[in-house]
């Protein structure tokens, strides 16, 4: 079997994606529920300039990081692709995050070969680099960013990511969906290895 280049993006994907609403809430008086969250930029949902979201984010990012919760199922797969596969975390985290960020991986005993803080959603060249397989992410215009580059990609849904997809885009519902996923990935690259 292949050992594949598992790509995958961290908050909204291996994080609960509504983890920020509670502190967002308090700091900026709102009452913004989980199913207000139709589109992924939280400045846009809010009403506010970007700039004062980034203010807020500098002020508390590492307690929202900190805070967050894992989604189910995450510890397990990844575990298990570990076992047998390359694991690289590919963040649109800032590098200051990356001591909450790695400090939160070792809590959860989530495993990883390499760890990307690109500070941007640009995730293209970097999964080209990693020579991306599969890349796991859950913002739309990533996903669709990844395909235009002919990369394979597992969008986990939410309802901040709902569109049409291309063929090389595949909407799942959870990581127990991401692992029986990319177990047929497997036995395909098998397949295509013996003809």
């Amino acid at each position: 079997m292949k050992e594949l280049n598992i790509c995958i993006d961290i908050d909204g994907t291996i994080t609960e994606p509504f983890y920020w609403l509670k502190r967002v809430n308090n700091h900026f008086h709102t009452n913004i529920q989980p199913e207000d969250v139709t589109v992924y930029d939280i400045d846009k949902i809010i009403g506010i300039d970007p700039i004062e979201y980034y203010e807020f984010y500098l002020k508390y990012g590492e307690l929202l990081h900190k805070e967050a919760q894992v989604r189910p199922g995450v510890q397990e797969v990844i575990n298990q692709l570990a076992s047998k596969h390359r694991i690289h975390f590919v963040t649109a985290r800032d590098e200051i995050m990356r001591e909450v960020t790695l400090e939160w991986m070792n809590h959860y005993n989530i495993p990883m070969d390499t760890i990307s803080f690109l500070g941007s959603h640009d995730k293209v060249n970097k999964a080209k680099d990693l020579e991306s397989d599969i890349f796991i992410e859950d913002r739309l215009e990533n996903a669709l960013q990844l395909s235009d580059a002919n990369l394979q990609v597992l969008l986990v849904d939410c309802n901040y990511n709902k569109g049409e997809l291309p063929n090389n885009v595949v909407r799942v519902e959870n990581w127990k969906e991401i692992n029986e996923w990319i177990y047929y990935y497997e036995g395909w690259n098998k397949k295509e290895m013996a003809l």
